[in-house]
């Protein structure tokens, strides 16, 4: 199967756990979703991370809030990783950098908005 079958297949399975994070009220780390959803390697989190950003595209456009905030990385201070930033500024949800205090903040609304719209569903 090449990358972007893969990649599409993917995005349901992604999907569904997120919602299961976001039900829980949890974020989780990139390579335990990884684990959980059965991404072959190699290149597991490159993946994982294209799959993700395909579902915050669908998400942007449906006008959902991203599921996809859900998913951070180990290192990041539980943030996810600075391409989920530039893709954001990408969408036009957010102007500032990929790190710090602007980008926990505009991650946090994120989040939030994740939590609220699955616990009100």
């Amino acid at each position: 199967m090449n990358d972007l079958a893969l990649i599409v297949e993917l995005c349901p399975v992604l999907r569904r756990l997120l919602e299961d994070q976001a039900r829980a009220g949890e974020t989780v780390r990139y390579r335990d979703l990884a684990r959980s959803a059965e991404v072959p390697g190699p290149h597991t989190i490159h993946k994982t991370t294209q799959a993700l950003e395909a579902i915050t595209r669908a998400d942007h456009a449906a006008g959902r809030p991203l599921i996809a905030a859900l998913a951070v990385g180990r290192g990041n201070d539980g943030l996810p990783g600075p391409g989920f930033f530039q893709l954001l500024r990408e969408l036009g949800r957010y102007d500032g950098p990929d790190s710090g205090e602007a980008a926990r903040q505009a991650h946090a609304r994120e989040v939030a908005a994740v939590i609220a719209a699955y616990r009100d569903a």
